[in-house]
């Protein structure tokens, strides 16, 4: 398909307003009005059956995009999507932000923007064609089983099990951390194949069926974990002697590693949003609305704090672009760990500031606007400081592959990982 970024963009202005609802054009949609609902929570804080109605409306609005491949505008043609640019997403995304759309969710982006393509990238053909146009549309969601209670930011280290068995590989261990597993139909599993070889040599990649979770024998247990900000986004999952059939090996045996820096590049990637909805925790016109509401604009001190929330948010959408530039040769490089960094002490920053605005009236839900809402931003904005790797290690990534520091010393580089002290 070869079409320019203009007509493009006018063919979809027209789809959208057959589709879509427009935003109120009687006011400024960006700035918050006293008495608007304002989601500034990091993580879900919503009942199992409020948090799968997110999910629900959120599919039946990109599978309706779907019907004309506008969910997946830069995918190939053989995967539902339209074969066009980067800049011809951006178009669009543009225009749907104009539109009321649904409310964003992590297990969401986790299938489109980061399984999606990490299968692209080491999939076979099967795979290929079994799963990419399935998870663009979301008809089939896909969360992530990395993280575990012994191998968090030392991902490497992990201890789930992947032991041969013909055509088959018995999975035993746990995972943690896993957000949205509870609703996905797939997981993409991180197991130790081989605990003769070093910690980043003995790993192998899985896709692994949900579809049979907490079944009395299914081998496979799903259990939500309660937050401190109320919610119940992630979750533990067991394996026990659960069994994955070999067609199912994302990647060649040994090469997990790989295939995990793969979807942790596109985890850390923030170069290139596929909507215009804001990302969790609210953004500069959030922060704005309220310091207005709480008349603390003229206040030098304030205004002063105030600057340093605009212009980090300045700086990450700064970086972001330069990210996008380096990355259109296809895979994200470590850059992204500069824009995740700066996203996360973005975060943190934000919820200092409404600590200073707010002060107790954070603590107790008065019913007075633009404060208790805050809660939920500054019990959530910790979470990403570790979420898709901590911030020391984003930091390690930024000095050792962008600026070309020597590596931290590893003991155990060349040590075998059953010899390694648990």
């Amino acid at each position: 398909m070869s079409i320019s970024v203009a007509d493009f963009a006018a063919e979809a202005e027209v789809w959208l307003k057959e589709h879509g609802t427009p935003l109120p054009a009687d006011r400024d949609d960006k700035m918050p009005q006293p008495g608007d609902e304002l989601a500034l929570a990091i993580f879900h804080n919503l009942s199992h059956d409020e948090e799968q109605a997110v999910l629900d409306d959120l599919s039946r609005w990109h599978q309706k995009k779907a019907e004309r491949g506008y969910h997946a505008i830069s995918w190939p043609t053989e995967y539902g999507g339209l074969g066009l640019t980067k800049e011809h997403q951006r178009a669009f995304n543009r225009l749907e932000g104009q539109y009321q759309i649904p409310e964003r969710h992590e297990l969401f982006s986790v299938t489109v923007g980061l399984i999606a393509p990490t299968v692209n990238h080491f999939g076979t053909d099967a795979q290929k064609e079994m799963f990419i146009e399935r998870l663009l549309t979301t008809e089939w969601m896909c969360a992530q089983l990395f993280s575990e209670p012994g191998a968090g930011s030392d991902l490497a280290g992990l201890g789930c099990r992947a032991e041969r068995d013909g055509d088959e590989w018995v999975i035993n261990g746990q995972k943690v951390w896993s957000s949205g597993a509870q609703f996905a139909e797939w997981g993409e599993l991180i197991a130790r194949s081989d605990v003769d070889a070093p910690k980043h040599k003995g790993m192998t990649a899985f896709m692994v069926p949900f579809e049979a979770a907490n079944q009395p024998g299914s081998g496979m247990e799903v259990r939500p974990i309660k937050q401190m900000s109320g919610g119940t986004s992630f979750n533990e999952v067991f394996f026990n002697d659960f069994r994955v059939p070999d067609t199912l090996r994302l990647g060649p045996v040994g090469e997990g590693w790989k295939v995990a820096l793969t979807t942790l590049g596109y985890e850390r990637d923030h170069s290139d949003n596929k909507s215009k909805a804001k990302r969790p925790g609210g953004d500069w016109n959030d922060v704005l609305a309220t310091a207005r509401y709480h008349g603390v604009t003229e206040d030098p001190v304030m205004r002063q704090r105030l600057a340093q929330v605009y212009t980090s948010q300045k700086v990450q959408a700064f970086t972001n672009r330069r990210a996008a530039d380096l990355a259109k040769s296809g895979t994200p490089g470590p850059e992204g760990s500069l824009g995740k960094l700066l996203w996360t002490e973005g975060m943190t920053l934000i919820g200092d500031v409404m600590c200073d605005i707010l002060g107790a009236s954070l603590t107790a839900d008065t019913g007075q606007w633009a404060t208790w809402e805050w809660n939920e931003h500054v019990l959530g904005a910790p979470g990403y400081r570790i979420a898709g790797g901590s911030d020391e290690i984003q930091r390690n990534i930024v000095g050792e592959r962008v600026l070309g520091l020597p590596g931290e010393p590893r003991a155990d580089k060349n040590t075998p990982w059953k010899d390694i002290p648990k």
